[in-house]
């Protein structure tokens, strides 16, 4: 499993190749969150490879299923075997480009909007939202907060459960990039 995404990962740094510098990391996070009156779930990802290309002003991650670690071990084994389908659809992805300045020299706050499509369970579906990338000690550090539905992309949610999970699942992604050599 473990070559399948690191293979994915370095055709992503081929494609995103450019002349000017590439910020990349292999332990990016992206969590999710679903909050009703019955139950809170939240489940996180400490596995997210990310690549960004401030020319060319493009973005991509990709991320193993089975990355995500919950709480209650009983709802990453039914997130895994009945929701997502992870042995049938062991990634996500999303591939885009972000609009706003940008200048990975320069220390500082950059608000942007990033565009793209998001693949979960083999369904791609086009995101946009807010986002943010924070210049630091060379390093860059973007973050974004967006909302999925679950049946956007065939999930499907039991009617005997349905009420435990809210209709709109809340995504935060964070990412520290370091250049590449």
């Amino acid at each position: 499993m473990k070559k399948g995404a690191l293979f994915v990962f370095f055709s992503l740094a081929i494609i995103f190749r450019a002349d000017g510098q590439l910020f990349m990391t292999r332990n990016g996070f992206i969590g999710f969150y679903s909050k009703t009156s019955m139950e809170d779930i939240e489940a996180e990802n400490n596995q997210v490879y990310a690549v960004i290309d401030p020319v060319k002003k493009n973005l991509a991650f990709t991320l193993l299923m089975k990355g995500f670690i919950f709480r209650k071990e009983l709802m990453q084994t039914h997130f895994n075997e009945n929701y997502v389908e992870s042995d049938k659809y062991p990634k996500a992805s999303f591939s885009g480009t972000f609009s706003g300045e940008l200048s990975p020299e320069k220390k500082g706050s950059y608000p942007v909007t990033v565009k793209g499509n998001l693949t979960i369970h083999n369904v791609t579906r086009s995101i946009e939202a807010p986002g943010k990338f924070d210049v630091t000690d060379g390093k860059l550090t973007g973050s974004a907060d967006f909302t999925v539905k679950p049946e956007d992309f065939d999930i499907r949610i039991p009617s005997i459960v349905r009420d435990k999970i809210s209709e709109l699942i809340t995504i935060h992604v964070k990412v520290e990039c370091i250049p590449t050599k």
